[in-house]
């Protein structure tokens, strides 16, 4: 705002209360606001107030934005900046607020309104409720229409697989996702902050529940629990069970992520490739492709290398591990997660007893970091792990696992008493007993 603004004040006949008015130098048009009082003394130096913070540029008129217009700018101007693992769940928050919300206007998402959404994001969604009951009625059909036993057995598998997709629609979403999508929703109001489309950020009630303090929520999958893993593919995968068996060794030996394991490539002009260039292989990160967002050449364990120059090179081409149809399109990461968690359900690894939860790909990544924060220092663990930070590193890796510590402890606890030839049997409680007695 410039020095050309000077607010007035005027009487308008059907208004108790006199008005604040001065003409907006950008678009010529008179603007107006009440001055709360019919004294016309008090009404001067509020028009004084408003003058100076017009001015200075302290005050900005209420936005009219339109919802649809506003979620229209965001996807065009925003998310194509954004990464596809933060760009998807805003789409969908967006998506969330249009279906219980409504809003007519970005200033409509008031701290109340906001309030009664958090609420109603922990129901399940009735349209994803109904769209999975489709997938489970339309498997049962298919079973019914079977042929032969090898259909019968891959429509049992596809039922299976929609019941549980049913089942997790039912389900009221956890209090850590819910925080997830609050989190995506207080960045997206503060662009409308930014942008001027809102005055402030309103008030964002995070949950409160205690969501674990900071503990990992799965736990490393053991040798004997990745073989049985292993063991049940064709159960869960039939007709491609080779592909999902090497996937999987694959998670185990790289400790990549899910998203980083899709885009994986022999080729040189991919985001995240392998690179037989140096001395060692090695990995080749391009910014859009990392979750640190730099460019990045990492070293690759020497297992998982040599397991990977196991394939022949006529072969080394494209993604280095393609689960969609020969020829087609790579499997989403949903879906893939879904896939190895049903397999590790079907293996009868479970990583979290109270949640109920199965081993994922993330557990297949935790069993790759903790074998290796035994062999190799912390700083050389932050690299194999990609973290942005050593504090990460230490937190979740570097600490052994509490029954570790507790089995080194006992080793050397055994070890001392059978060692002790000095007479003091005050390292064991039970002796003394016996002995005083």
């Amino acid at each position: 705002m410039s020095d050309e603004i000077k607010v007035t004040v005027v009487k308008f006949p059907d208004r108790d209360n006199l008005m604040l008015r001065y003409i907006d130098p950008m678009t010529g048009k008179p603007k107006h606001k009440t001055s709360g009082t019919t004294n016309r003394k008090d009404a001067v130096k509020a028009a004084g107030k408003w003058e100076a913070e017009l001015r200075e540029g302290r005050y900005s008129a209420p936005c009219r934005i339109g919802w649809r217009d506003f979620c229209e700018r965001y996807e065009a101007e925003v998310l194509p900046q954004l990464a596809p693992r933060t760009a998807e769940p805003r789409a969908t928050i967006m998506a969330h607020i249009d279906r219980i919300l409504s809003p007519r206007r970005v200033t409509d998402l008031t701290a109340d309104r906001l309030s009664y959404f958090q609420a109603e994001l922990r129901k399940p969604d009735p349209a994803i409720v109904a769209r999975a009951e489709a997938k489970v009625s339309k498997a049962k059909k298919v079973v019914d229409a079977a042929g032969n036993p090898q259909e019968l057995a891959r429509a049992k598998s596809r039922l299976v697989l929609a019941q549980e997709q049913l089942e997790r629609a039912k389900k009221p979403k956890s209090e850590a996702t819910i925080k997830g999508n609050l989190a995506h929703l207080r960045s997206i109001l503060a662009w409308a902050v930014a942008m001027g489309m809102l005055r402030e950020v309103p008030k964002v009630q995070m949950p409160s529940r205690n969501l674990g303090g900071g503990l990992v929520r799965g736990r490393p999958v053991t040798g004997e629990e990745f073989d049985r893993m292993l063991a049940r593919v064709p159960d869960v995968r039939p007709d491609d069970s080779r592909s999902w068996e090497r996937y999987l060794r694959g998670l185990w030996l790289s400790g990549l992520r899910l998203e980083e394991s899709l885009r994986l490539s022999w080729d040189a002009d991919g985001d995240f490739v392998v690179d037989l260039s140096g001395k060692f292989p090695r990995f080749r990160i391009y910014a859009e492709a990392e979750k640190g967002h730099k460019d990045r050449l990492l070293p690759m364990t020497p297992d998982f290398a040599e397991w990977l120059l196991q394939t022949p090179k006529v072969e080394r081409q494209g993604v280095v591990f393609h689960l969609g149809p020969t020829g087609g399109k790579q499997r989403s990461a949903k879906r893939v997660s879904r896939t190895v968690s049903r397999i590790g359900e079907m293996a009868g690894v479970v990583v979290n007893k109270d949640q109920g939860k199965f081993a994922s790909c993330h557990d297949l990544r935790r069993s790759f970091g903790t074998r290796w924060a035994s062999r190799v220092k912390p700083a050389t663990l932050q690299l194999l792990m990609r973290h942005s930070t050593i504090e990460t590193t230490l937190r979740y890796y570097v600490a052994q696992d509490a029954d570790d510590v507790a089995a080194e402890l006992w080793k050397a606890h055994e070890t001392t008493e059978s060692g002790n030839r000095t007479g003091n049997n005050l390292q064991n409680p039970a002796t003394n007993r016996a002995t005083s007695s």
